[in-house]
């Protein structure tokens, strides 16, 4: 028993890291109705923004919470930087497109990040200091979680219902909600719909480099190419949820996080990342709109 709770423990920690970048998928195919490749590559950006705020800080000499803080929010506020460059310099252009034309730009923009970041970084992985330091706490029965696994836990968390507050309780949320509606009828409210498609990505990729950064203080070794599994994990997280859902994505994330980790401890580390196609599967199989998600007619 004890082994399935610690188990389940690493599940729901990683399922938060999934769930982070799953609502950056899901909020912008519910604003466009497009699926943003690219977004697993600003999750890799954000994990080395951190790196190197963390050496220009100083931060691995003496470790501290408010060093950390200041660590992610550098790395969240130069993703936010990217993701609106992103937006409005390679999805803009083509938003009047067809869907493949918009598919075709994500690819190429997730190629363009992930051989820059070679170019930039270096194809060799980097160690990322070690800015919080590493102690484990027993919760009884055997069980034990690390401090680090509690920050995670507690910033996703954190990040989680800000995001909600922002959806539901502020002018903004509510714009994202009439344009995910209807763009027509949004800009008839008078509604700046290309502010709030910016808006959306710049939210979306803010989380995605907390991911970066909170994967980073648990496994140190961060790579360019560090970003293309755990997006295709939080896409299969999105669409296992439904996409275009938000409280589908946190769903998908956690059911994501814990079948991996349980896959890993029970079965072999093998079967790690088929467990996310064999639920992508099943899913599309028995629900295709997803846990949550209502299936919708497409006008033709």
């Amino acid at each position: 028993m004890s082994e399935f709770l610690q188990q389940l423990v690493n599940g729901v920690t990683w399922g938060s890291v999934y769930a982070l970048i799953a609502l950056g998928y899901t909020m912008v195919y519910g604003i466009l109705r497009l699926i943003n490749f690219a977004h697993g590559d600003v999750y890799m950006l954000g994990a080395f923004f951190g790196l190197y705020a963390a050496r220009w800080m100083g931060a691995a000499r003496d470790p501290n919470i408010a060093q950390a803080l200041a660590v992610l929010a550098i790395a969240m506020a130069g993703c936010g930087v990217v993701g609106y460059v992103i937006e409005r310099f390679a999805y803009k252009p083509v938003r009047r497109s067809s869907r493949l034309a918009a598919l075709i730009t994500a690819i190429g923009v997730s190629l363009l990040l992930e051989n820059g970041g070679i170019l930039l970084f270096g194809a060799d992985p980097k160690f990322f200091p070690q800015i919080i330091a590493p102690k484990n706490l027993a919760l009884g029965g055997g069980v034990t979680i690390s401090n680090q696994q509690i920050i995670i836990l507690v910033v996703s968390l954190g990040l989680m219902l800000g995001l909600r507050f922002i959806v539901l309780n502020t002018r903004v949320g509510k714009a994202m909600r009439a344009v995910s509606h209807s763009h027509t009828a949004a800009a008839l409210m008078g509604i700046s719909v290309d502010r709030i498609i910016s808006f959306t990505f710049v939210l979306g990729s803010v989380l995605a480099a907390a991911a970066g950064v909170l994967v980073a203080l648990q496994n140190p070794k961060i790579e360019p190419l560090m970003g293309i599994m755990p997006g295709l994990k939080a896409f299969v997280a999105a669409v296992l949820g439904g996409i275009g859902n938000i409280p589908g994505a946190v769903l998908g994330g956690l059911v994501m996080g814990i079948a991996e980790v349980m896959v890993v401890g029970y079965l072999s580390p093998t079967y790690r990342d088929a467990i996310a196609f064999v639920l992508l599967i099943v899913i599309l199989l028995v629900r295709p709109a997803g846990i949550l998600g209502k299936a919708t007619a497409e006008k033709v």
